[in-house]
C-alpha cells in the first residue's frame, strides 16, 4: 500500500508512522498472537462506542431538560456507529442518514463548503461544535465525531439567531477511565487511501487523554481530474471524571487540499443539467485549488454544586480558513447551446476567527410538590472574519462569450462535451488586498423549564434574549451596521399515554437579522440589507413518539407548519438590488422516523419526509408567488440497515431517494429526482480485528445533489467501493 501524507502549505510530515502503527496492530491482532495474550493474562476489553446500536435518545446539550422521547420537538442524533457502518467519511456523507436536509453549493458570496438545508432553510450558520456556534466556512471530517444532532424546526430558543429551519450540534469525542487503542486502516477504489487512529489512556486516578488522528487521500469517483487529500488530529484530556468537578481541554487541527468541483452547467433550454458525460470536468488542474484549515480550542469545566444541580462553562477559540479558486461553469451568456462552456472564477481568501464561553446552571427542584427540571444560561460570543478574494489573469484580453477567439485561445472557454482540465493555463493569481472585514458581537440568556404535573402531563416552556450587533467595513461598501435585540419562545406540552410514548404539541420561534452568517455565507451584511428587521419565523408541529420491543427501538411521526412573514426580498432585478421585510415563505410537512433494533440481530435508521413550500412576495416579483423553496426536495427517503447473520458476519445497506430540487425561486433550474444504494458486509475475524466492506452508490447512478440558483449543478460522486480493517486491543 502506498504511503500516506499529510500535507500542508507549512509543514510536511512522512506518513510512516500511522502505516508502521498499523502494521503493528495486525500483526499484534493475528490469531496466533491473541492466543499468546490471553495465555498470557492480557485483559481483553472490547472497544465499543457510547452507544451499542442506532438508537439514542439523548443530546449533549442541558437545553434538553427531557429525554428525547419526551421533548416536544424534532431531534436525530446519528451516532459514531451508524457513521462507521454507513462509510461516511465527511460531515456532509453523515446528513445522509436523515430526511429533510438537502445540500446546498457555494459560489460568489457563498463560500465553498459544507451548506446543509434543513426544512427548506438554510443552516451553514446555524452549525455548532459541542454546543457553541462555528461559523468559519470548511468542509468537515468526521474523524473526532461522537454524534450528529440535527434539531428540526425554528429554533432560536435553543440556538439564537438563525436556526430557521432548524440547526446542527456536532459533538466531539471525549476521553473516559477505560485504556484503548483503535485503529482503522481503509483502501478503496479511485485510490481511496485512509486511516484514522483513536487513542484513550487513563494517566492517573479520575484523569485520561484521548488522542484521535486522520490521514485521508483519494480521487473523486466519477469525476475526471477531481481529487484531494486531508489530515487531522485532536488531543483532549480530562479530570476528574468521575468526581464532583470534572474538566475538559481539547485541541484540534484540520487540513483540507484538493480540486474544488462546480460541477455541470446547466442547460437553459431544459432548465436542467446539460446532458453531457457526467465525469467531464470543465476546471483547470494547473490554476484550481482549494486550502482548508481549522484549529480550535475547548476548556469544559463542570460542578456538582449537590445532587441536584450542575453548574457547567464551556469556552471555545477557534480559527478557520477557506483559500480557493475554482471554476464555473457559467452558462448564461448562451455559450452551452453553442457548444462551449465559459469557464468563469470565483475565488475566496477567508479568515474566522470566533471567540465564545457559556455557563450553565441545570438540574431539578420541587415546587409545590410538582417537580421541575430547568436549565439557565447566559452566553457570549465574538466572530470576525476577514473575506478577501484573488484577480485572476490570462495576459488575454476577453469577455464571457465563447465566441471571442481570446477566450478560447486563454482556455478561458473549452467544448461542453469534451473538456480538457489539462489545459496550459498560463495565468496569474494574486489576492486582491481589498478584504471586507465582519464583526459580530452576541450577547445572550436562556431559561428551560420542564413542569411534570403528573406521569402522564408534562409542559416545558423556553426562552431566549439575543442582543445581536454586526460591523462590516470594506473599500466598496463603506462602513455598515445591524443591531438588535429579540427574544424567541419554546412551548411544547407532552402526554405520556404510557410509560414508553408520548404525544406532543408544540409552538417554536426563531429571528434571522441581517449578517447571521458574519461575513463568510449567503446572508452576509451588504448596503441592500443593513437596515433591515430580523427576519420571524414561527412554527406549530403536533407530534408523538413511541419506545418500543423494551426500548430497543424508537418510532417517531410529526406533522408541522413554518410560517415567516417578513421575509427578506429584493425590490428590483440585479445582484445587490435593495431588500425589504415584504415576502412571506410557508412550509408544511410531515416527517416519520425510525432507530434501533427490530429483533437483536437487526437494526435500522432512517425515515421520509414530505415537505410542501410555498413562496409569496406581497406584489413584488408576483411572478414567483406560489412557487416552491429552492434546494427543497418534496419528498425524501433515508434508510440504512444491518442484519446479523451470525456473531462474526453482518450485512447492511442504505437507500436513499430525494425528488426534484429546484436551484432557483423561479423553480426554471433543477436537478432530477434519484434513488441511491449503499452496501456494506463485515466480518469479525477475531476479538481483535474486524473486517468491513462498504459499497457506496452501488448500481453507480449518475446523479446530482446539488442545484445552484444559476451557472451549474454539482454532479455527486459515482460508485465506491472500500475495504477497511479495523485493529482494537
Amino acid at each position: 500500500m502506498a504511503a500516506f501524507k499529510f500535507k500542508s502549505s507549512k509543514v510536511q510530515l512522512p506518513a510512516q508512522s500511522l502505516v508502521s502503527i498499523a502494521l503493528g496492530m495486525a500483526v499484534v491482532a493475528t490469531p496466533a498472537l491473541a492466543d499468546d495474550a490471553k495465555d498470557k493474562g492480557v485483559e481483553h476489553i472490547e472497544i465499543k462506542g457510547q452507544h451499542d446500536g442506532y438508537n439514542i435518545n439523548k443530546v449533549q446539550s442541558s437545553k434538553f431538560t427531557e429525554s428525547l422521547t419526551d421533548t416536544a420537538k424534532s431531534v436525530t442524533v446519528i451516532g459514531e456507529n451508524l457513521i462507521k457502518d454507513m462509510g461516511a467519511m465527511t460531515f456532509s456523507d453523515t446528513l445522509r442518514a436523515t430526511p429533510g436536509i438537502t445540500l446546498g453549493s457555494g459560489e460568489g458570496g457563498n463560500p465553498y463548503g459544507d451548506r446543509p438545508f434543513i426544512r427548506g432553510y438554510d443552516a451553514q450558520s446555524s452549525t455548532f461544535v459541542d454546543g457553541l456556534r462555528d461559523v468559519g466556512s470548511q468542509s468537515r471530517e468526521v474523524f473526532n465525531i461522537e454524534q450528529v444532532e440535527v434539531l428540526k424546526g425554528p429554533g432560536s430558543a435553543y440556538a439564537g439567531r438563525g436556526a430557521v429551519g432548524g440547526s446542527i450540534n456536532i459533538v466531539t469525542k471525549t476521553p473516559g477511565l477505560r485504556d484503548f487503542n483503535h485503529l482503522s486502516v481503509t483502501a478503496g477504489t479511485d485510490s481511496l487511501k485512509r486511516a484514522t487512529l483513536d487513542v484513550n489512556k487513563v494517566i492517573a486516578d479520575e484523569a485520561a487523554v484521548r488522542l484521535n488522528v486522520m490521514s485521508h487521500d483519494a480521487d473523486m469517483p466519477g469525476r475526471n481530474g477531481v481529487d484531494g487529500d486531508r489530515w487531522g488530529v485532536a488531543p483532549s484530556l480530562a479530570l476528574g471524571l468521575t468526581t464532583k468537578t470534572r474538566a475538559k481541554l481539547a485541541y484540534y487541527h484540520y487540513e483540507s487540499h484538493d480540486m474544488p468541483d462546480y460541477g455541470i452547467p446547466y442547460d437553459q433550454a431544459t432548465g436542467k443539467p446539460a446532458d453531457v458525460d457526467e465525469d467531464n470536468f470543465y476546471g483547470l488542474l494547473n490554476r484550481d485549488f482549494r486550502e482548508n484549515e481549522v484549529d480550535s480550542g475547548l476548556i469544559k469545566i463542570e460542578h456538582d454544586l449537590n445532587d441536584n444541580l450542575l453548574i457547567t462553562s464551556t469556552t471555545v477559540y477557534g480559527r478557520s480558513t477557506n483559500d480557493y479558486v475554482v471554476t464555473n461553469p457559467d452558462d448564461t451568456k448562451g455559450n452551452v447551446a453553442n457548444g462551449y462552456v465559459w469557464r468563469g472564477i470565483k475565488s475566496r481568501a477567508s479568515v474566522t476567527d470566533n471567540l465564545a464561553t457559556q455557563l450553565d446552571l441545570s438540574g431539578h427542584y420541587q415546587l409545590a410538590g410538582i417537580t421541575n427540571r430547568f436549565a439557565l444560561g447566559m452566553e457570549l460570543a465574538k466572530e470576525e472574519t476577514d473575506a478577501d478574494s484573488y484577480n485572476v489573469t490570462t495576459g488575454v484580453n476577453g469577455s464571457n462569450q465563447c465566441s471571442d477567439a481570446g477566450m478560447l485561445e486563454g482556455y478561458f472557454c473549452t467544448p461542453l462535451a469534451n473538456p480538457n482540465p489539462s489545459d496550459p493555463w498560463v495565468g496569474t493569481i494574486v489576492k486582491n488586498g481589498t478584504p471586507t472585514l465582519t464583526r459580530t458581537d452576541t450577547r445572550s440568556l436562556y431559561a428551560f423549564n420542564t413542569t411534570e404535573f403528573s406521569d402522564a402531563w408534562l409542559l416545558s416552556l423556553g426562552l431566549r434574549w439575543d442582543d445581536y450587533d454586526t460591523q462590516s467595513e470594506s473599500a466598496s461598501a463603506g462602513s455598515l451596521s445591524n443591531s438588535d435585540s429579540f427574544l424567541n419562545y419554546q412551548l411544547g406540552l407532552v402526554y405520556k399515554p404510557a410509560d414508553n410514548g408520548s404525544l406532543y404539541l408544540s409552538w417554536g420561534t426563531s429571528s434571522n437579522p441581517p449578517g447571521t452568517s458574519n461575513g463568510d455565507g449567503a446572508d452576509r451584511l451588504s448596503g441592500s440589507n443593513d437596515d433591515l428587521a430580523p427576519e420571524d419565523t414561527e412554527s406549530l408541529e403536533l407530534g408523538t413518539k413511541w419506545d418500543l420491543l423494551g426500548e430497543r427501538l424508537s418510532l417517531t411521526a410529526a406533522l408541522f407548519s413554518i410560517e415567516k412573514d417578513n421575509a427578506r426580498v429584493a425590490v428590483e432585478a440585479g445582484r445587490g438590488a435593495p431588500q425589504q421585510n415584504v415576502g412571506k415563505q410557508k412550509v408544511q410537512g410531515v416527517e416519520f422516523g425510525v432507530s434501533g433494533k427490530l429483533t437483536d440481530n437487526w437494526q435500522l435508521f432512517g425515515g421520509y419526509t414530505w415537505l410542501d413550500s410555498e413562496l409569496e412576495a406581497n406584489g413584488i416579483n408576483s411572478q414567483y408567488d406560489g412557487n416552491l423553496f429552492p434546494n427543497t426536495a418534496k419528498h425524501s427517503v433515508s434508510l440504512f440497515t444491518n442484519y446479523a447473520i451470525s456473531d462474526a458476519i453482518k450485512v447492511g445497506g442504505g437507500a436513499y431517494y430525494m425528488s426534484k430540487v429546484y436551484g432557483n425561486t423561479a423553480n426554471t433550474l433543477y436537478v432530477p429526482s434519484y434513488w441511491r444504494f449503499d452496501a456494506m458486509a463485515s466480518y469479525e475475524v477475531n476479538r481483535f480485528v474486524t473486517l468491513r466492506l462498504n459499497v457506496q452508490n452501488l448500481t453507480d447512478e449518475r446523479y446530482f445533489d446539488k442545484a445552484y440558483a444559476a451557472h451549474f449543478a454539482t454532479v455527486a460522486p459515482g460508485r465506491l467501493a472500500t475495504l477497511t480493517a479495523d485493529f482494537s486491543f
